[in-house]
């Protein structure tokens, strides 16, 4: 969980803040995400996934998510200063330039240029407690 600003180089070497590389373990996989920002996941939770998407029926909207979830990932791991190598393809989907954010939403990362972070959340500031009203029927904290 968190919100951390961060650079990427003009090579795509993101540095992934120190207190969450620890839980990623020593290799762990980015992907396209949802919503224009990259997805990080540790292995046991990918191998989960793609365990799962074993299970989707052979239908051509099925076929078609995985082509383009699947066909982005990449098994990464930190170099010796804590950064990761983000590809050119990754960083053109998810509209990267200098100023990123990377977020913890449960078991991933989320990786968002500045900019579609920004306009994120100015767009689902106003509606986040109907969000949580409409989510949980139950109480919240």
């Amino acid at each position: 969980m968190g919100e951390y600003h961060q650079k990427i180089d003009e090579k795509g070497r993101l540095i992934v803040p120190a207190k969450i590389r620890y839980d990623l373990g020593e290799s762990f996989i980015v992907t396209r995400g949802l919503d224009g920002c990259l997805f990080i996941y540790p292995k046991d939770t990918w191998n989960k996934i793609i365990s799962k998407y074993g299970e989707l029926p052979n239908v051509k909207e099925a076929r078609n998510f995985m082509r383009f979830f699947l066909s982005g990932a990449n098994t990464q791991e930190f170099d010796k200063q804590g950064r990761i190598n983000i590809s050119s393809p990754l960083i053109k989907y998810a509209g990267l330039t200098k100023d990123c954010v990377v977020i913890g939403v449960g078991e991933r990362l989320e990786i968002w240029s500045l900019d579609r972070w920004n306009k994120f959340t100015e767009e689902n500031e106003d509606s986040f407690s109907e969000l949580a009203d409409n989510l949980f029927s139950q109480n919240i904290a």
